[in-house]
């Protein structure tokens, strides 16, 4: 499994943000449509009915967001060491993205669970035009989902690197 600007590519299964386990939160690029996984958001809407395919509320990687982690990782450390003993580190939840699903029915708003702390600037506009390019008919989405689905399948070693991961992303939205 991999990530690839905004999708989770796990064998031949697309998604978009991390892969979801249990109830958590996800989105499933699938042959028939967009799939919403996790507590009170199951539901198929069919590639067909599908107009748009937006995200929202993306971390992306910037001077600011890292001294905030600067800040955070310092803040953290502290507060640990002034912790009795036993008393371990409280886990955030992972970030969530906003996945918008425009349909014949109206808009539908899905959650998705972020693969990263942030994202660069260039892998989320990559990852926005492809997720319009699975939009724009058919064939498109078929071709373009079946070479993401096959490039997870024989993928091996996880994560490429960023430039290698944005010349996947332009070659899928061609």
């Amino acid at each position: 499994m991999a990530m690839v600007g905004l999708f989770w590519i796990a064998q031949g299964d697309v998604y978009v943000g991390a892969k979801p386990s249990g109830l958590a939160p996800g989105v499933r690029l699938t042959p028939e449509g967009v799939l919403g996984l996790g507590e009170g958001q199951s539901g198929l809407r069919l590639w067909e009915d599908v107009s748009a395919l937006t995200v929202a509320d993306v971390p992306v990687k910037s001077l600011l967001r890292r001294a905030g982690a600067v800040k955070d990782l310092a803040v953290g450390t502290v507060l640990m060491l002034a912790q009795p003993m036993g008393a371990g580190p409280a886990e955030e939840a992972p970030a969530v993205m906003t996945v918008r699903v425009e349909s014949s029915d109206g808009v539908h708003e899905l959650a998705a669970h972020v693969a990263t702390a942030s994202y660069s600037r260039a892998e989320v506009a990559l990852s926005r035009t492809l997720l319009a390019r699975l939009t724009e008919g058919a064939a498109t989405m078929s071709t373009t989902l079946a070479a993401m689905a096959e490039w997870g399948r024989t993928r091996e070693g996880g994560t490429p690197r960023g430039p290698q991961r944005e010349r996947l992303l332009r070659e899928w939205a061609a």
